[in-house]
């Protein structure tokens, strides 16, 4: 690997990101009251840029803030200080309901524990995102049904999640990721409740993802799984210890 720049904490903070630039943090802190005047700084200053297009895993320790850092990504939390732009639009001073629009419009999320509702098919799960929207029931269950085409499920759309195998839930899990054709893809563990082999078919599919054009930010502690990835960006103690770009 070679090793990129890392961004100084000390950057001041910007007007406007860069165009190509998806995900762009500037002196991003998160601080935790824990009572009896004591605070933890979970993100301490943090500066990341991740461009249009960019595969990228986010590694780090436990308690090095890299959990902290997806929540902010994924717009589930407020900085407490610095500036957080996401496909051009300064979301780092938003409110709640702000937050959940561009969470259901640019975000496409994928997690470890599949998250399905139990007495829905794969169809009505991938269209929940839909329904959220605001789509007409026609026009969801086409997009749905595409989706679940585009990962290879849509022969099992009328199963429910506990006739699926694991590896089907996670790509029923990504369809619905994908079906509001969001800015980025961000992945927490997602192969973490899978065996090897199946986990190698999910990782498979976000390479294919990838090369149709998605921004994919995937959360890890896994090496083998991080290697996937095009850049490696490594969390510690809350801020970017390493930065390295595959050649």
């Amino acid at each position: 690997m070679a090793t990129a720049e890392v961004i100084s904490i000390s950057e001041p903070q910007v007007s406007a990101p860069p165009d190509s630039c998806m995900i762009c943090t500037s002196d991003l802190w998160k601080t935790y009251d824990m009572g009896s005047e004591q605070q933890v700084h979970a993100l301490r200053g943090l500066n990341l840029q991740i461009h249009r297009n960019e595969y990228i895993a986010i590694m780090g320790p436990s308690g090095s803030g890299k959990s902290t850092l997806m929540n902010l990504i994924g717009c589930l939390d407020s900085p407490s200080r610095g500036q957080y732009w996401l496909n051009g639009q300064l979301v780092s001073e938003l409110d709640d309901d702000e937050l959940a629009r561009i969470r259901n419009k640019e975000i496409g999320f994928v997690f470890q524990p599949f998250s399905l509702l139990a007495r829905a098919t794969a169809l009505h799960n991938v269209e929940l995102p839909l329904i959220y929207a605001g789509l007409p029931s026609a026009e969801r269950t086409t997009r749905a049904k595409e989706a679940l085409a585009a990962v290879g499920m849509e022969p099992r759309m009328s199963h429910k999640p506990n006739e699926l195998s694991g590896g089907q839930r996670q790509r029923v899990a990504i369809a619905r990721a994908l079906v509001n054709r969001p800015s980025i893809i961000l992945a927490d563990e997602p192969t973490g409740n899978l065996d090897s082999q199946t986990g190698g078919e999910i990782m498979a599919l976000f390479d294919r993802l990838h090369a149709e054009g998605n921004t994919i930010v995937l959360v890890t502690h896994e090496h083998d799984i991080a290697e996937y990835a095009h850049r490696v960006v490594n969390i510690k103690d809350g801020v970017v210890e390493r930065d390295e770009a595959k050649k």
